[in-house]
């Protein structure tokens, strides 16, 4: 299938990512291939091509289609078994790789990510995936470039937990007030940062939200229980003001417990 997607015009070529690539899938886990283009990949041979693996007309969402980050794709079922076609501008890919570099990065809005699209997904994809068909050879130059983690990224990405404090500081006004929503989200956003600091402390790279949290409290260093806090704080925030601002309290132990053990 990746052989065949390469020859499409447009597409520069196509990379397995996901639990398949890291080693790390079940016999349930999807496969997702990262389908690089530059320019407009042709959507009449890829609805083609979907319809001649799948047996039956299947949608291709154009560039764009699916939100600013995620460009677009396709979910196919092939033999019963779950094929993802996930897009990829690899020219904006490469203006990322250089943006890493140089410790910058954005965080952006992106339907089914709750926590946001972290820019640096997209170097983590190339750096964690396995080349399947790169005619030209850009994929495999790619991921050369993504080898190491860039030390400027992993100061930035360290130094982002300030956020997590600054967010559950707010949140104790709203502790006060009862404002269950204001203290969740930003409990889980809080979260999410630290264990974006913690991959980056271990120059790691966090691709999603999914299953992040179990293995940022692996990690060496990271504070003793720092997961069944962060779970039993999630878990149960409160209902009153007075629970909830024993939640923010609790929070802010942890934040400060991870930062300190981040040397911040």
């Amino acid at each position: 299938m990746a052989s065949r997607l390469a020859q499409v015009p447009g597409v520069v070529g196509v990379l397995l990512g996901g639990s398949r690539a890291r080693g790390e899938h079940t016999p349930e886990s999807d496969w997702d291939l990262g389908v690089y283009y530059r320019g407009a990949p042709d959507l009449g041979e890829l609805r083609a091509l979907a319809e001649r693996c799948t047996g039956e007309p299947v949608e291709v969402a154009w560039p764009g289609s699916w939100g600013p980050w995620v460009n677009g794709g396709a979910w196919l079922r092939v033999d019963g078994v779950a094929v993802d076609w996930i897009l990829r501008d690899v020219d904006r890919v490469g203006r990322v790789l250089a943006d890493c570099a140089a410790g910058t990065y954005e965080v952006g809005t992106q339907p089914g990510h709750p926590l946001g699209f972290w820019s640096p997904c997209y170097v983590g994809e190339v750096a964690l995936g396995r080349v399947l068909a790169d005619p030209r050879k850009e994929l495999t130059e790619l991921q050369a470039a993504a080898a190491e983690y860039p030390e400027p990224l992993r100061a930035a990405l360290v130094g982002a937990s300030w956020e997590a404090e600054f967010l559950m500081s707010n949140a104790a006004k709203g502790a006060r007030r009862g404002d269950g929503l204001l203290v969740s989200l930003s409990l889980s956003k809080a979260v999410g940062i630290l264990v974006q600091s913690l991959y980056a402390w271990h120059r790691r790279w966090c691709l999603n939200e999914k299953g992040a949290l179990a293995v940022a409290e692996t990690l060496a260093g990271a504070p003793a229980g720092f997961g069944a806090r962060a779970r039993a704080l999630m878990a149960a925030p409160g209902r009153s003001s007075d629970e909830l601002s024993v939640t923010v309290t609790a929070a802010l132990e942890l934040v400060a417990d991870v930062r300190a053990a981040l040397g911040q």
